[in-house]
């Protein structure tokens, strides 16, 4: 009688075997990983969105229910476009019109800014704050401060304006004879980030810094 037995596999032939098994799980184990990682950072993507529409969104109601300070004057139907050429605004400062393909950088600027580079940054919902360059320093150091505190704050010097302070939003403006005035926080608090500007919440950094 024949023994027929099967012939064992040899030691070598166990192991690569193994190698492989231990290589394929450790494969499908890096996949899961990959799928979970992806997975997580697109729930996140979603979730920072979701807070920044609902920022926009808790901005704008707080906007509305904000009152308009006296005195401001609101302008209608202004343009809308981008022009790389110099553009001669109605109002003085700008409230609004064609502008710059760049933006101008909020904050504070001891020098006097482009407007057409100062309205697009209007348009992206900043407030944009001129005075006269001899306000007192006190107030200029307050108008500083203002800048330095929230985002989409806009201040410079500007030459000619027909009153110490002049605060502009795309589309509104207000003259003020001092920067202490409370009507400033009041016009900021009404039209920061409005929903009346062309692209509200848009970037107001990474534009241009350069001043005239």
């Amino acid at each position: 009688m024949t023994d027929e037995s099967p012939t064992p596999e040899p030691p070598s032939s166990r192991v690569a075997g193994s190698r492989r098994r231990r290589s394929a799980q450790k494969i499908a184990a890096e996949r899961q990983r990959q799928k979970s990682r992806t997975l997580w950072l697109g729930i996140a993507a979603v979730a920072v969105a979701g807070l920044v529409v609902a920022g926009i969104v808790l901005t704008s109601r707080r906007q509305m229910e904000a009152t308009a300070p006296a005195g401001v004057q609101t302008f209608s139907d202004l343009p809308v476009g981008h022009t790389p050429d110099p553009v001669t605004y109605a109002q003085n400062p700008p409230a609004g019109g064609e502008h710059d393909p760049v933006w101008q950088n909020c904050g504070y600027y001891a020098e006097p800014v482009r407007n057409e580079n100062a309205v697009h940054a209007l348009e992206h919902g900043a407030v944009w704050i001129t005075y006269q360059p001899d306000l007192p320093q006190d107030q200029v150091a307050a108008l500083r401060e203002l800048a330095a505190s929230q985002s989409h704050i806009l201040v410079s010097p500007m030459d000619g304006i027909p009153a110490p302070v002049v605060a502009s939003a795309w589309g509104q403006q207000l003259q003020l004879q001092s920067a202490d005035d409370e009507q400033l926080q009041q016009f900021v608090r009404r039209y920061r980030l409005s929903p009346g500007a062309p692209e509200p919440g848009a970037s107001c950094s990474g534009g241009t810094s350069a001043t005239v």
